[in-house]
C-alpha cells in the first residue's frame, strides 16, 4: 500500500525537479549580447534586464562588422592571433588581447585589444574590440550558445538606455 501511495509523490518530485532543472536551464540562456555600432556599444542582457554596458570599437568603413544575428560558438582565453603570414602568440603585441569569443560570423568575434585608444571608434577589421578588463569580464558572464545581435541603427532597448543616462 505504501508503494502505491509514494509513486504519486515520487512523480510528483520528478516533475518538479525537471521543471526547475528547465527554469534553471531558460534562466541560462536568456542572455543575450546587444551591439550597437554607431553608438559604439555592447549590452549584456538577461531577460529584458542590462547587466552590463562596455564601449567597444567596431569594423572600419572599409572592414565594417557584420551585422544581424549571431551565437558565441567558442571562447578562447590566451588566443593566438593568425593574419596576414603572421602568428603571434598570446601576450603584450597580440591584437586579439586575452580573450576571444568567436561568433558563428566565421572570422569574427569579441575580442580585446591591444590598441585600447581604437575603443570608441569605427578601427578594426570587423570584430568588437573591448578594453582588457571589460572583455576579461565579460568572458566569465557568457558561454557558448549565448546569442549576439549586431545592429547598424541604433536598437530601441540601446536608445532607451541612452536616454536615461543623460536624464540622469
Amino acid at each position: 500500500m505504501k508503494r502505491n501511495q509514494s509513486n504519486p509523490i515520487l512523480k510528483l518530485a520528478a516533475v518538479l525537479a525537471i521543471a526547475a532543472f528547465d527554469a534553471c536551464a531558460e534562466e541560462r540562456q536568456s542572455k543575450r549580447i546587444v551591439i550597437s555600432i554607431p553608438d559604439r556599444k555592447l549590452v549584456l542582457l538577461e531577460g529584458n534586464r542590462i547587466l552590463k554596458t562596455y564601449d567597444v570599437a567596431v569594423g572600419k568603413p572599409s572592414t565594417p562588422s557584420p551585422q544581424g544575428e549571431f551565437r558565441i560558438v567558442n571562447r578562447i582565453p590566451q588566443p593566438t592571433w593568425y593574419g596576414s603570414g603572421k602568428v603571434v602568440p598570446p601576450g603584450k603585441d597580440n591584437p586579439l588581447g586575452t580573450r576571444w569569443l568567436g561568433l558563428s560570423a566565421k572570422g569574427y568575434g569579441i575580442h580585446g585589444t591591444n590598441a585600447p585608444r581604437s575603443i570608441g571608434k569605427a578601427a578594426s577589421h570587423g570584430c568588437i574590440r573591448m578594453r582588457q578588463h571589460d572583455v576579461e569580464e565579460l568572458f566569465g558572464l557568457v558561454d557558448v550558445g549565448v546569442t549576439v545581435e549586431v545592429h547598424s541603427e541604433r536598437p530601441v532597448l540601446v536608445a532607451m538606455m541612452l536616454a536615461v543616462a543623460v536624464a540622469d
